[in-house]
């Protein structure tokens, strides 16, 4: 199980660490489109494309990541006091009960949708606009793929952390 978890992280950590890379190349593409569109009053529809494409990119893809360095949001009123136990029974309970069904339920229907978009070879609506909408759809189901194979890698974690032998 520890095996299994690791890998997980690993993976998690490859592909956030790439995706963070994203957040230079829109804001550089940002920036030039700022510059034309104030200074020669010229944008392009492919450009608006790639840049909504990059935003959802980053935070698709550094789902994951941002779950298993523990930097997602989590109201954490509690949980800090909780000793390392406590914090594994709520991670156990939260990734099974919500996280593990939720990304499984967006998974199925989100590749649903990007199969569907993919058959029709969907491109952006807007003349000039990115083709090969459906890239960015199936990235939907990566980074929830992701996610879901992060929370089972804190479950699993978690679950080790239960099997200790309690301290006295």
């Amino acid at each position: 199980m520890k095996q299994i978890s690791n890998t997980i992280d690993q993976l998690n950590d490859f592909i956030g660490r790439a995706a963070a890379w994203l957040t230079s190349i829109l804001v550089m593409l940002i920036f030039v489109d700022v510059i034309s569109r104030y200074f020669f009053e010229a944008t392009a529809a492919w450009v608006i494309d790639l840049e909504w494409h990059l935003f959802a990119l980053i935070f698709l893809l550094g789902g994951g990541y941002a779950f298993r360095h523990d930097k997602h949001v989590r109201v954490d009123l509690f949980y800090s006091r909780f000793s390392e136990r406590d914090q594994a029974w709520v991670n156990i309970l939260g990734c099974v009960l919500l996280l593990i069904p939720w990304c499984m339920a967006v998974v199925w229907v989100s590749s649903e949708y990007a199969w569907s978009s993919f058959e029709i070879r969907e491109g952006s609506p807007d003349p000039g606009g990115l083709p090969a909408r459906y890239v960015i759809k199936f990235a939907v189901v990566v980074g929830f793929m992701l996610l879901l194979m992060q929370g089972v890698a804190v479950s699993l974690r978690s679950y080790l952390i239960l099997r200790q032998p309690k301290a006295q």
